[in-house]
């Protein structure tokens, strides 16, 4: 599943191969986009699938141990909610529901792209920046996750950066291609300028059509590529995130029966409560598959956010 800030979209996901087994389905963010609201519209694609087995899920902000910490795009009753739980008990019908596990949606979209996409195999730093109604951000330094980076926030030249360059932001203002790579690019200066990445993934349904304005962006050190998987990573990168953190449906598919939900265990090896996946080491190429990482093979991230709701 992924939440975002126009559309609430999912699938079932084989994950051998890092592709949706059926076609996605998609409904509109309601507005005002509550937690309740969203939940029923989370619902309403699972349900279409007449999927009962564990489900991964993105957020459009900070997401730790499965509750939401921000609400950029969304209702900000968001801040502060046990996101995990609203959504397990709802898809489920209560009664314990199905498990969730919930993270933020650019790191969903990144864990994707490392496996089987455009970081595929890559070491360094890479930054993942999905474009789309806000900036999203998953940096990774030697394949490992650094968790809920939010580079969308950015402030550049007074503004948000996402209020700049994102997507929305072209549609809102009715910006050419040029006008918009001439943002995307200041954007990706200063971005660079922080993190001095070897590669950046440029995602979201945008990266459709990279042609138009990848070639446009000039004086950038490092490489730029458009996601393979484009505006499916985000759903991908959450059916990954029910592998490491624990949920796994069984070989039968939707009726198959699901480990235990749970998060990584903590640094002294007891279990962890979390139903987030806050990080995680992606293999290189030539590594395992998803479905034979072992669960330690995510750290959780122990970042507060006690001034989430300013």
């Amino acid at each position: 599943m992924d939440i975002g800030g126009s559309g609430i979209k999912g699938a079932p996901v084989d994950l051998e191969r890092g592709e949706l087994s059926e076609e996605r389905y998609k409904v509109l963010t309601p507005h005002p986009a509550t937690p309740e609201a969203v939940a029923d519209g989370v619902k309403e694609v699972v349900d279409h699938f007449g999927w009962t087995g564990p489900v991964g899920a993105t957020f459009p902000g900070v997401v730790t141990g499965g509750i939401t910490r921000t609400a950029a795009n969304v209702d900000k009753r968001w801040i502060g909610t046990d996101a995990a739980a609203l959504l397990s008990g709802r898809i489920g019908g209560g009664a314990g529901g199905s498990p969730v596990t919930l993270l933020n949606d650019a790191d969903a979209a990144g864990l994707a792209e490392m496996r089987f996409g455009a970081g595929r195999g890559r070491t360094g730093t890479v930054v993942v920046l999905t474009f789309g109604t806000g900036i999203g951000s998953a940096v990774f330094t030697d394949g490992r996750l650094i968790p809920n980076t939010e580079l969308g926030h950015l402030e550049l030249h007074g503004h948000d950066a996402e209020k700049r360059a994102s997507t929305k932001a072209k549609e809102d203002e009715e910006l050419n291609w040029q006008q918009w790579a001439h943002r995307v690019q200041k954007y990706l200066a200063h971005v660079e300028m922080l993190f001095s990445p070897a590669l950046f993934v440029i995602g979201g349904g945008v990266s459709r059509k990279a042609d138009k304005f990848l070639p446009l962006i000039e004086g950038i050190r490092a490489e730029i590529v458009p996601a393979r998987l484009q505006n499916n990573a985000g759903i991908v990168g959450a059916a990954m995130a029910t592998q490491v953190s624990g949920a796994s449906a069984g070989p039968t598919g939707p009726a198959g029966a699901a480990r235990p939900t749970g998060g990584p265990p903590a640094a002294d090896g007891s279990p962890a409560a979390s139903r987030s996946v806050s990080g995680a080491r992606i293999p290189p190429a030539e590594g395992p598959s998803p479905a034979d990482r072992a669960p330690d093979a995510v750290v959780d991230s122990q970042v507060g956010w006690p001034d989430a709701g300013r």
